[in-house]
């Protein structure tokens, strides 16, 4: 490829962050434009830097990679994110892509692949890696997520989801997690999106239905 990749890398292991750093840049037309240690970093970073591509690992302090991948989606529309990572299970893959990762990659891969991942997301397609890979891609095409629906919801998720169940409006849902009615609202919106709702009645229905949350205690 002729034009060169600009890289952002995001791992709180420094030797791991370094080595990839080292592998990334002895190959022509990559280019590391940042390299940090959590994700709140990874994301201020991609609003600063708009990297081509952005490496997050999964499991980092304060932000997860997962979490890191959803909001540079937001800060940085041009980057397109990998989530590197240990866990093999299609639970956390199906997390990770509705979250807007574009590839899933383990961190035994060998070089090539991860060489390869970058270069196929650059193209705008999507890697997936694992053995739960081709389970998740036939729930994607088939729409089944009567099995996935209470694992795509994180527990900051589950927390919101029960308070609205409860009737408790932003204002009092910020205050009681202690969150910016902002961050409240966005985390509405996805919630909706998991649930397939359009409104804060039809999520607390879907809610209590789907077993998510405890029905909320008759007054």
């Amino acid at each position: 490829m002729s034009d060169t990749i600009t890289i952002l890398i995001a791992d709180d292991h420094t030797m791991f962050r370094q080595g990839l750093r080292e592998l990334l840049e002895r190959k022509a037309g990559f280019k590391v434009v940042a390299e940090v240690s959590d994700g709140f970093a990874a994301v201020e970073e991609a609003r600063d830097q708009h990297p081509a591509i952005a490496l997050l690992d999964i499991s980092m302090p304060g932000l997860t990679g997962i979490e890191a991948a959803r909001q540079i989606t937001l800060v940085s529309p041009i980057t397109r994110t990998i989530v590197l990572t240990m866990h093999r299970d299609e639970r956390t893959v199906l997390e990770a892509l509705r979250a807007g990762a574009n590839a899933y990659l383990l961190k035994d891969a060998d070089s090539s692949e991860l060489i390869e991942a970058i270069r196929i997301v650059y193209r705008g397609e999507a890697a997936l890696a694992g053995s739960a890979a081709a389970r998740v891609l036939d729930l994607l095409r088939r729409g089944d997520t009567t099995t996935s629906v209470a694992d795509l919801l994180t527990p900051r998720e589950r927390d919101i989801l029960a308070l609205v169940a409860q009737g408790d409006d932003n204002r009092a849902i910020a205050l009681k997690l202690s969150l910016s009615e902002k961050t409240v609202g966005n985390r509405l919106s996805e919630i909706f999106q998991k649930l397939g709702v359009a409104n804060r009645t039809q999520a607390a229905i879907a809610a209590v239905q789907r077993g998510l949350v405890p029905p909320p205690e008759a007054v």
